[in-house]
């Protein structure tokens, strides 16, 4: 049953109050689907928590209620009003596991990141075909049976992964920015970001994904979750571009770099460590007159990868047994799975043109700015409100892609 309306007039002062009554595990699951305590609701919505409970038995509220709600929980208005929730998945595959389970319900930002990345993929994708692009040959050119050493050398042959620069990177943020740099220019688009668009109190959850790959012959994409420390950004980067070569759209968190259960994270994963450390480069490195523990500090700042990568490979060059790999492993996970500082500020522009990556925002204001894709289209696409803004943006993207 839909819910009803009750129309309620107060003559004393000639306000007209319209309430309706929804489904109330409608409402509930709404509020469960934000993530959100009863109490936590009830703060947002500027209500005591027993009004919340209320809502959840009874299923009254005001008209003006339900669209606050909904604005509180990022939920579609109409969703409110349906016999029983809805049943949303994510348009691309879900990698996801926590403790070998699999995540069966995306949160509304994870939902929205991944659309609008796909609205932004299928313009460029129009874009590239109406200039005359070709498709990209690398893309669904790997299967999970290919040799893994094999893959990363046929990946870093399209890719140009300089260990040079890598090593001698002063910090992180270079390492992570030299390998985006080096994907884009592959034709991959490459976006970053710790917060759903511009809105920064919509902070992303890194124990829920940790990026995302949508494969697509011209314009293929990844995505990594910015608030996630620069180390494991680094190891995502590199998973997900082997989604790529694999043609396989889907969103992933790997909370291990071993992951048990999926073959194509498995693989993923396997490539992953080989195209950051190479088992051949790491024997070069290794030290057989030190403990592994007291090597790592130096592989770590070496390769840039995080502590955790660098114990995976350890036990695939058989440096470590699996006892030793779990202590360690155990002891290292903390750190890695600490978020990145969130970031102070700085140019918005810039900033801008990480979350949206150079390739896609150049093209987009390029194709603005000469007429070709209308205003109202562009600011949509960027999350700018007028030319002005788009106009800045221009002079800080440079060429274009």
């Amino acid at each position: 049953m839909h819910g009803k309306f009750c129309l309620i007039i107060r003559c004393e002062n000639s306000m007209v109050s319209v309430k309706t009554t929804l489904q109330p595990r409608c409402l509930e699951w709404a509020r469960e689907r934000a993530k959100l305590g009863t109490s936590d609701l009830a703060q947002k919505m500027g209500v005591k928590e027993d009004k919340v409970l209320q809502w959840e038995r009874s299923g009254e509220l005001s008209l003006a209620q339900v669209e606050r709600l909904a604005h509180v929980t990022r939920t579609p208005v109409g969703f409110l009003f349906l016999p029983e929730p809805p049943i949303e998945k994510l348009p691309v595959a879900d990698f996801r596991t926590v403790q070998a389970q699999n995540v069966s319900r995306p949160s509304p930002d994870l939902l929205e990141l991944v659309n609008d990345a796909l609205r932004r993929q299928d313009w460029y994708r129009d874009y590239l075909i109406s200039n005359g692009g070709e498709p990209l040959a690398f893309v669904n050119s790997l299967s999970v049976n290919n040799d893994i050493v094999g893959a990363a050398k046929r990946i870093l042959s399209v890719v140009n992964w300089n260990p040079d620069l890598r090593a001698k990177a002063g910090s992180w943020e270079v390492a992570l920015s030299q390998q985006v740099d080096a994907i884009e220019e592959s034709g991959i688009l490459v976006m970053r970001s710790g917060i759903v668009g511009n809105n920064t109190s919509r902070r992303l959850s890194v124990s829920e994904f940790r990026g995302f790959a949508l494969s697509d012959n011209y314009a293929p994409l990844i995505f990594v979750n910015g608030k996630d420390s620069k180390a494991a950004q680094i190891f995502t980067l590199a998973h997900e571009l082997t989604h790529i070569w694999l043609g396989l759209s889907g969103v992933s968190n790997l909370t291990q770099t071993y992951s048990p259960d999926i073959a194509t994270e498995r693989f993923c994963n396997s490539v992953a460590g080989e195209l950051l450390v190479p088992l051949v480069e790491l024997n070069d490195q290794w030290n057989v007159n030190l403990a592994a523990s007291d090597q790592i500090p130096h592989l770590v700042k070496y390769f840039k990868v995080s502590s955790l990568v660098i114990l995976r490979r350890l036990r695939d060059a058989d440096y470590i047994d699996i006892e030793e790999f779990n202590r360690l492993y155990t002891d290292e996970l903390i750190q890695f799975n600490k978020p990145s500082a969130a970031n102070s500020g700085g140019n918005f522009y810039l900033t801008l043109r990480t979350r949206l990556g150079k390739r896609f925002t150049s093209a987009l204001v390029a194709s603005a700015i000469e007429g070709i894709t209308p205003y109202r289209e562009a600011f949509n696409l960027l999350g700018v409100s007028n030319r002005r803004l788009l106009i800045k943006l221009a002079a800080t993207v440079g060429g274009v892609a």
